[in-house]
């Protein structure tokens, strides 16, 4: 016997963790938390501000949510659409509570805000550091989207699924999110 032998649990999948957690394992629920803590962390950080103690507080709240439900979890359900759709979810409630989705909301159908005129240095850094603040200046839910869809790479159907709105809602809103990018980041074509 190796001691480098995997960990039972590490070669399921995380629908079959999720039935073993909802029968009760814990250790399954514990394989599922070291699976996507630092994902959903990583989500609620580029969501709510860059606030790494809120982030983190957040990521416990889905765990804490997900164990709570876990024997109510629909058995053959992508065990990542449902925490993110958790997640989704405790960040719109953020946003309810501060006040802020309404505004966020309102802001969709708003022009972007026309870009400011700064001398900048064509470079990958440049650019990089510039597409990190068009990001940051996104309205929450155009943000949201784009985050789930490029960053957490997760389709048009799940994304629809966690965000409760149509495909064609999720499709418009990545095609309206991308026109604010081009626009944004214009000036750094053909470089």
């Amino acid at each position: 016997m190796s001691i480098f032998r995997l960990h039972p649990l590490r070669q399921q999948t995380d629908e079959q963790l999720m039935a073993k957690a909802a029968k009760g394992s814990d250790t399954a629920f514990e394989e599922l938390y070291r699976r996507y803590a630092r994902r959903l962390k990583g989500f609620f950080f580029l969501q709510l501000g860059g606030d790494e103690e809120l982030a983190a507080d957040a990521t416990h709240d889905v765990f804490l949510r997900a164990y709570e439900a876990r024997s109510r979890y629909q058995e053959g359900r992508r065990v990542d659409t449902w925490l993110f759709t958790i997640a989704y979810n405790i960040c719109r409630n953020h946003y309810r509570s501060n006040a802020y989705e309404a505004e966020l909301l309102a802001t969709l159908d708003a022009e972007p805000v026309a870009d400011q005129q700064i001398e900048v240095q064509l470079d990958q850094a440049a650019l990089d550091e510039a597409l990190t603040q068009v990001l940051a200046e996104l309205p929450a839910p155009l943000h949201q989207i784009f985050s789930l869809h490029y960053q957490e790479e997760l389709t048009i159907p799940q994304i629809a699924e966690i965000v409760g709105v149509p495909e064609g809602t999720v499709k418009s809103r990545l095609h309206k999110t991308m026109n604010i990018i081009r626009k944004k980041l214009k000036k750094y074509e053909n470089h």
